[in-house]
């Protein structure tokens, strides 16, 4: 029961990313040459592409305990390299007003960061469940 638990927190989890990701950064915008028309934005698509990934793959790998280390890693993978963009993001975005330390952690992607966080250590308990034999 705890797996299958740890399993679907997992899942939700990065299912809630990837719906934060595809609102935030939809990677069909309206074309800036032609109103009528949208284009595709590979920069956009690269975003909610990792948080797929992050939805199926680390998902699948951590079915078995065979697989496991490999969504452990890949799991880390992408929550390292997403706190490292959407870091870089805020303070790119953010440095250039002047606003108070709170208002500045609520419109950073701090928030984001945490929730992927979260992610990355419902993945360790999950690895960590598998390596303990199952207990």
């Amino acid at each position: 029961m705890k797996k299958n638990s740890l399993i679907l927190a997992l899942f939700l989890v990065a299912v809630g990313g990837f719906l934060l990701h595809a609102r935030i950064h939809y990677f069909i915008i309206p074309d800036p040459a032609n109103p009528n028309s949208n284009i595709f934005d590979p920069t956009r698509f690269l975003s909610s592409f990792f948080s797929a990934l992050d939805v199926i793959a680390v998902t699948v790998l951590f079915l078995s305990s065979r697989t496991a280390v490999y969504g452990y890693l890949l799991n880390g993978m992408l929550v390292i390299l997403g706190t490292i963009l959407m870091a870089h993001y805020s303070l790119a975005s953010l440095s250039q007003t002047s606003l108070p330390l709170a208002q500045f952690i609520m419109k950073s992607t701090l928030p984001d960061i945490a929730v992927a966080w979260g992610d990355f250590f419902i993945g360790k308990a999950l690895y960590d469940y598998y390596m303990s034999g199952g207990k």
